[in-house]
């Protein structure tokens, strides 16, 4: 009888593409072991490789012992391993650096059986006219973005995510009047788990601080995104670090060009949302433990004549990088965009 990986592979999805078996590149960091745990819970996608250059051959539970169970004894890869072993289409999810992911997809791409597609979670394919192995690549948010992308997909940074659908139903509501300014602070998982003076956890610990404060390199991704949408006006955007370890929480202000009350700002972001599982708005300013290690967005609205006060909270791992991409998959392959993702926080951890 065959084996899973057979019959994977022999089978179609939704939307008449061949099922893939999916590869995670960058295996030893935090947003790809995200991105292996949801998978190896998904109810299609089969997860294949788990590409690591610097573990080949080591047990992934020996470096995530919280995947030990579903793990099993599954063991990192290196590149040429999983490109030998690739004998009909994969879905490759890249958790690779930024800097490095770009150059490493151009070339697996090229080597990978035809139907192959790719996912970027770095910066490296999302500035507009980017492209992958001669194909465009589109950069965006499945929860703003009705379109199913023919080609490579780039998703859209952590803070991008949390500024973009916190701006998303005024800017597409024509109401914004003056700069979007935006505050926003992130854990210290964004950064990576190779220790750096910003995470060093003694000096993260009880701190706050900002950075980047005249012009951070999300602001072009959310200004390009909010664009599709109409006319945002100037982006002031202000990250700062936190002294916790996953999620973001950003607040924007801004004037609205006409009066409204908090409730009737809260109907527009419901009825704006309605269609997506993982944005949620009302009255009521959201806690960051609520998302945690959800690939939800909460977000709160008040409103005061003509000024508005929006505050957006989503887990940087999952929402802003790992599970957005899986939403992608889903998405691209004709599942329903919940598949795999619709999994209730933690809240006390």
């Amino acid at each position: 009888m065959p084996g899973r990986n057979q019959l994977n592979c022999a089978r179609s999805s939704p939307r008449g593409l061949r099922l893939p078996r999916v590869a995670v590149l960058g295996g030893s960091g935090y947003v790809a072991a995200e991105a292996v745990r949801l998978l190896l819970g998904h109810p299609q996608f089969e997860l294949g490789w788990v590409v690591s250059s610097s573990s080949p051959g080591a047990l992934i539970a020996e470096t995530f012992p919280h995947l030990s169970g579903p793990a099993g004894s599954r063991a990192f890869v290196s590149e040429e391993e999983f490109v030998s072993q690739s004998e009909g289409p994969v879905a490759v999810l890249s958790a690779l650096p930024h800097g490095v992911s770009g150059d490493t997809l151009e070339r697996l791409m090229a080597r990978l059986p035809e139907g192959s597609r790719a996912f970027d979670l770095s910066a490296d394919l999302r500035a507009p006219g980017a492209a992958l192995a001669g194909r465009p690549v589109f950069c965006g948010l499945p929860d703003l973005s009705h379109e199913t992308p023919a080609g490579p997909v780039a998703e859209p940074g952590c803070f991008a995510t949390a500024v973009t659908l916190a701006a998303a139903p005024l800017v597409a509501h024509g109401l914004v009047d003056g700069p979007l300014v935006f505050s926003g602070v992130t854990g210290s998982t964004a950064s990576g788990n190779t220790p750096k003076p910003g995470t060093h956890h003694p000096t993260r610990n009880g701190g706050l601080w900002a950075y980047e404060t005249v012009r951070h390199r999300h602001a072009d991704e959310v200004e390009m995104m909010l664009g599709r949408l109409g006319t945002p006006g100037p982006v002031w955007f202000v990250p700062h670090s936190g002294p916790f370890s996953r999620g973001i929480h950003v607040t924007l202000q801004t004037g609205l060009n006409q009066s409204l009350a908090s409730s009737d700002l809260a109907r527009l972001f419901e009825g704006f949302y309605a269609h997506t599982p993982f944005v949620s708005a009302s009255t009521r300013m959201p806690n960051l433990r609520e998302v945690q290690t959800t690939n939800r967005c909460h977000i709160g609205v008040s409103a005061d004549g003509g000024r508005a006060v929006v505050t957006s909270v989503i887990d940087n791992l999952v929402k802003g990088a790992a599970g957005g991409g899986v939403q992608w998959m889903n998405r691209v392959y004709g599942f329903a965009e919940a598949a795999g993702l619709d999994q209730p926080g933690v809240m006390w951890a």
